[in-house]
């Protein structure tokens, strides 16, 4: 008989604690809660996806709900959580202090301005007066309505457009403007309305058998990392590890017996799934998660690959090859039992996490069910007699900020297609285990150590500043076994501290790789984690958690930190570019010094396109003080291929101008017309057809579709950028490199 292909969707929903546990003189939290993310993404991002899938009773999902989430969501239904945001929010706007109003000018615009200021007139003006004008004439000139506004826009942005039929939010966003105190009290009490409905929702769905919720480890820590961070070796060998080893096992089903308890106490039962923090797993918490008593996990498609020592190839459109490999469950065999593990197609979740959002709906979701079907096809084609699961697993809030209407129509449009689609099949994991048990098995011992990023754990741990993070828990962990007496019962303030600090998301932003607004207050929230150890022991507090873990700062050359789709208008939008890769090019020494007319360059990648920034000096004129042809010149190192040399008369013979090069697109930055050439026999170039965009304003920006180079997924290319003057070679950039380029 013929499966239908089976996809699990699983949507992780997370929060880090943002809740301050205590004061002190130097340290003192002013508010309860230093961030408002919980308050926002839980009025925008948690009801409205599960509130969509039920109008489709066919489609089946999974949704992971982290306790140190839920904690905080139930602190703001109560009434009893105030973060800086929300105590601004509901101050009149005559008492605003200048502190404050400092604040809400950097910050109330803290949201992606495409999807959440734009389509607001009144909310985007004032977005366009602090970008145009600058915070200080801000300061400066606008009146006590200017704040009162911002201050409604800020909370009525986030409330998801599911909600917008409801006569009072409908009343708010056609007022616009003029907005009272009053009128922002009755908004905080709706998004506490919307707070509230969240898990009654979740649990409705699951009882009624549409849903499955799964948890996480308590606060969200990685476990192979608690249990020793040696383990950051299995993966990179060469890693630099904290001067201090941490190897607190015994931590771990404190974090899973809390979460566990906690889940069962909310829903009613007991959990079958847990999603590991960070997808991290290895084989030695695989026992603990057996013991207390969960039947599955998930995992990344990297860790399956490492473990079996294949790596999943994908042909040009995307696909895997060999998927019976990927789309099965596997049966972790140890001898505390067996566990159910699935693992999640990377490039599938990325497309939804990272690159659909910048696509028209119907074609995102067109795009997304084609994947599928031809996934359905290849398990017709192989004939197999067991049936196959596709997981796709992602983060479940922080997307949908890129999305039109918060991802309302691609979701829509997705869940149509699937409803309609009978070949595909949406079910639970536990749904499918309990129908089609795993039968492929990986002995314990030999599953990798690693996460659902690139496979290993350096997002956490192995630079100077994630490393100094871990000395200090390691640090204040010793302090708490060195109190015996100090148990969970009879001094829950230490331990509840030791959870808060031991979640992944400061390692995260610690350090080289992400970067936010908020760098300094996830750093300050750290310590003061760390803080609260010390404190309900009553022990003197080490000086260095006076002092931040790492300077904050802005980065100069620095690598993609992420995936971007900017706009390309020409204008360089700063949010369409902040995870991009950055060269600085003014400063450098040799051919392009500091008097370079060009002074960076930006790069960074979605699934669909490259993308390229030029920053020019002020007033910089192609044709003028610049010369007026740009080459991209693409290499292509372990492939062999027909090659050709720089086209262009005066090319110095160094490297890497002396590479051959198999693609050229070459902009004429006078008329901002693209002429695309592929290499040829006997050194010549072809013209060929070409979808790149590019625009020239105050900065030039580029897309070049990965369709025009015609290379397949998890390839390496490289790229230099050469400046001619008819036909002329005049400079080239960055120098003495290439710029490294990984296609997704």
């Amino acid at each position: 008989m013929s499966h239908p292909l089976y996809i699990a969707f699983i949507w992780h929903q997370h929060q880090p604690l943002y809740k301050s546990p205590g004061s002190d003189v130097s340290l003192s939290p002013s508010q309860h809660y230093r961030l408002p993310w919980v308050r926002l993404h839980g009025t925008k991002d948690y009801l409205d996806l599960v509130l969509l899938l039920e109008r489709y009773p066919k489609l089946h999902q999974t949704v992971n709900l982290v306790p140190s989430l839920i904690l905080q969501l139930e602190d703001y239904i109560a009434g009893t959580a105030f973060d800086p945001y929300l105590t601004a929010s509901l101050t009149p706007d005559e008492q605003l202090t200048q502190q404050q109003r400092e604040f809400i000018i950097q910050h109330f615009f803290d949201a992606n301005h495409h999807t959440l200021i734009d389509p607001h007139p009144r909310y985007a003006q004032l977005y366009q007066q602090r970008q145009e004008k600058g915070q200080a004439w801000c300061l400066a000139n606008w009146e006590l309505p200017d704040y009162g506004d911002l201050l409604a826009w800020h909370n009525l942005a986030w409330i998801d457009p599911l909600f917008w039929d409801d006569p009072e939010i409908a009343a708010w966003l056609k007022q616009g403007r003029n907005f009272t105190l009053s009128d922002r009290q009755r908004i905080y009490s709706k998004q506490r309305e919307i707070l509230g409905r969240i898990i009654p929702q979740h649990r409705k769905m699951q009882e009624a058998g549409q849903l499955e919720v799964t948890t996480t480890p308590y606060t969200h820590p990685i476990l192979p990392l608690l249990a020793d961070t040696n383990s950051g070796r299995v993966a990179v060998p060469n890693m630099t590890l904290p001067q201090q080893r941490f190897q607190w096992a015994e931590d771990i089903p404190r974090h899973l017996r809390k979460a566990w308890n906690f889940y069962k106490d909310r829903f009613g039962q007991i959990p079958r799934g847990l999603w590991p923090s960070e997808q991290s797993v290895s084989p030695e918490i695989l026992p603990y998660i057996i013991n207390q008593g969960f039947k599955w996990i998930c995992s990344d498609e990297a860790v399956l690959g490492w473990t079996l020592k294949h790596f999943f190839d994908r042909d040009g459109a995307g696909n895997v090859q060999q998927p019976e490999l990927l789309y099965q469950p596997y049966r972790l065999q140890t001898a505390e039992g067996d566990l159910s593990i699935v693992f999640r197609d990377h490039r599938l979740s990325d497309l939804i996490g990272f690159t659909y959002s910048a696509m028209p709906a119907k074609q995102a979701a067109a795009d997304l069910v084609g994947h599928l079907q031809a996934i359905a096809k290849m398990q017709r084609d192989s004939q197999s007699e067991q049936p196959w699961l596709v997981t796709i697993a992602l983060d479940g809030e922080n997307c949908w900020e890129f999305y039109p209407q918060d991802g309302k129509p691609f979701l829509e449009a997705l869940y149509q297609s699937l409803s309609d689609e009978p070949r595909l099949k949406l079910v639970t994991v536990s749904e499918f285990l309990e129908e089609f048990p795993a039968t492929a098995t990986i002995p314990g011992e030999q599953l990798h150590s690693g996460s659902w990023v690139d496979g290993n754990f350096t997002t956490w741990i192995g630079d100077r500043a994630k490393n100094r993070a871990w000395d200090y828990l390691t640090a204040a962990r010793e302090m708490l076994a060195s109190h015996p007496e100090a148990t969970e019962e009879n001094n829950p303030e230490a331990w509840e501290a030791l959870y808060a600090a031991e979640g992944s998301d400061w390692f995260w932003w610690f350090g080289a790789g992400h970067s936010s607004n908020q760098d300094a207050i996830f750093d300050r929230l750290f310590r003061e984690h760390l803080f609260g150890i010390y404190k309900a022991l009553n022990e003197p507090v080490p000086p260095y958690l006076k002092q931040p873990v790492e300077i904050h700062q802005a980065q100069t050359n620095h690598a993609p930190q992420g995936f971007i789709h900017p706009v390309i208008d020409g204008k360089g939008d700063e949010q369409d570019w902040d995870k991009a890769g950055r060269i600085e090019i003014g400063g450098a020494r040799g051919t392009m010094h500091n008097s370079s007319v060009i002074q960076r360059l930006w790069y960074g990648v979605d699934h669909l396109n490259f993308y390229l920034r030029l920053d020019f000096k002020s007033g910089a004129a192609p044709g003028q003080d610049l010369p007026a042809e740009l080459n991209l010149l693409w290499f292509y190192p372990e492939k062999t291929m027909v090659n050709s040399p720089v086209p262009l008369a005066d090319v110095p013979d160094a490297a890497p101008l002396n590479y051959l090069f198999h693609h050229l697109l070459e902009v004429n930055l006078l008329t901002q017309s693209i002429q695309f050439r592929e290499a040829g026999d006997n050194h010549q170039w072809h013209p060929r057809f070409s979808r790149a965009q590019v625009a020239l304003n105050n900065c030039l920006e580029l897309a070049v579709p990965w369709a025009d180079l015609q290379v397949p997924p998890d390839y390496p290319l490289r790229l230099i950028l050469v400046l001619a003057d008819e036909g002329r070679f005049c400079n080239y950039l960055p120098e003495n490199a290439l710029i490294p380029i990984e296609v997704p």
